[in-house]
C-alpha cells in the first residue's frame, strides 16, 4: 500500500504540469525548432541556404542566412540601433521610474500621482506611436504647424524640428517613447521596493545627521539593488525585440531600423534570413534569462 502511495506522491506532479508542457510544446518548442530550421533554408523555405550563393563569395554555406545577418550593412546598422537602445533607453527609464517611486512616496496624493505615470503602460505599442506620430509631427511648406513639440517651438520664436525623419535625432526621438511607455512599470516595481526598506533604519539614519541624498544612495539603493536588477533585465529582453514603435513611427527608416523591424520586413521575401534574425534574437535573451536563473538561485539559497 505504502509503496502505490508513494508512486502516486511521484507521479501526482507531473500531470498537474502535463497541460501547460503540452501548450509550452506546442506554441513554443515546436515553433523554435521549425523557426531553427527554416533559418537553414533558401528563401522559399525548400532548399538549403547554401543553394543561394553558388556564385557569391564569401559563403557560408548552410549558415550563409548568418553571414547576412551578421555582415550585411543594413543588418549591423539594426545591430547597432539596438545597442543604442539597451545603452540609452534601459539607464533612462529606470533613472525615471526610481525618480517618480521616490518622489510619489513623498506626496499625499501618492495614488492618484502613481495611476497618472502607470497609465501609458496599458496603451498598446501600436496606440502610443499613433499618439506620438501627432506630438512629432512636422508641417513643411510653411504650413501650421499641428505637432504639440513643433507648434510650442514655433511658439516660443524657434523653428520646427523633423524629429522623426532627422537621422541625427530619430533614434532618440523613438527612444523617449519607449521611456514614456515603460517608466509606469519601472515605478511601479521600485516603488514597491522602496516600501520595503525598513523605516526605522532610515529614521536612524536621518537621527544620526544623515540627509535625504546619503540616506537614498547608501541606505535606500543598495536595499532595493535586487529589485533594479529585475527590472534591468525585463526591460533589456523587451528592448531587444522591439518593433511596434519603430514599425509604427517610421518603418525603420531614417536610421531607425532594428532587427525585429528587419526581421518583420524580410518574411515576405526571403523567410530563411528573417527566421535566422529571430534566432539571433532568442540567442541575444538567453544570457539575460540565464543570468535571472542564477540570481534567484543564490537569493533563495542566501534565504
Amino acid at each position: 500500500m505504502v509503496p502505490k502511495i508513494m508512486k502516486q506522491g511521484r507521479l501526482a506532479p507531473w500531470l498537474y504540469l502535463l497541460p501547460a508542457f503540452i501548450m509550452m510544446s506546442v506554441f513554443i518548442i515546436y515553433p523554435t525548432f521549425g523557426t531553427l530550421r527554416l533559418s537553414f533554408m533558401d528563401n522559399t523555405g525548400t532548399n538549403s541556404a547554401a543553394a543561394t550563393c553558388l556564385t557569391e563569395q564569401p559563403c557560408w554555406g548552410v549558415f550563409e542566412n548568418y553571414r547576412y545577418a551578421l555582415t550585411n550593412t543594413d543588418m549591423l546598422h539594426a545591430l547597432r540601433n539596438n545597442a543604442l537602445w539597451l545603452l540609452l533607453m534601459v539607464p533612462g527609464t529606470i533613472a525615471g521610474g526610481l525618480f517618480f517611486a521616490v518622489l510619489a512616496d513623498q506626496v499625499p496624493y501618492e495614488k492618484l500621482a502613481k495611476s497618472i505615470i502607470f497609465m501609458p503602460v496599458a496603451i498598446s505599442f501600436i496606440g502610443a506611436g499613433i499618439i506620438w506620430r501627432f506630438v512629432y509631427d512636422f508641417q513643411s511648406g510653411g504650413g501650421a504647424q499641428i505637432g504639440i513639440l513643433n507648434g510650442i517651438l514655433v511658439a516660443l520664436g524657434g523653428k520646427p524640428v523633423t524629429w522623426l525623419s532627422d537621422p541625427a535625432i530619430s533614434n532618440f526621438s523613438l527612444m523617449l517613447v519607449g521611456v514614456w511607455l515603460w517608466v509606469g512599470f519601472c515605478m511601479t516595481m521600485l516603488s514597491a521596493a522602496i516600501k520595503g526598506v525598513s523605516t526605522e533604519i532610515l529614521e536612524a539614519a536621518r537621527v544620526d545627521g544623515a540627509n535625504e541624498w546619503n540616506v537614498f544612495w547608501k541606505i535606500m539603493f543598495p536595499t532595493i539593488l535586487p529589485s533594479i536588477v529585475v527590472v534591468t533585465t525585463t526591460l533589456s529582453i523587451i528592448i531587444l525585440k522591439v518593433f511596434d514603435v519603430v514599425y509604427v513611427m517610421t518603418g525603420g527608416n531614417y536610421g531607425t531600423e532594428v532587427i525585429a523591424n528587419r526581421m518583420f520586413n524580410l518574411i515576405v521575401t526571403n523567410s530563411g534570413r528573417s527566421t535566422a534574425l529571430a534566432v539571433i534574437l532568442i540567442l541575444l535573451t538567453i544570457p539575460i534569462m540565464v543570468f535571472n536563473i542564477k540570481r534567484f538561485k543564490s537569493e533563495e539559497a542566501a534565504r
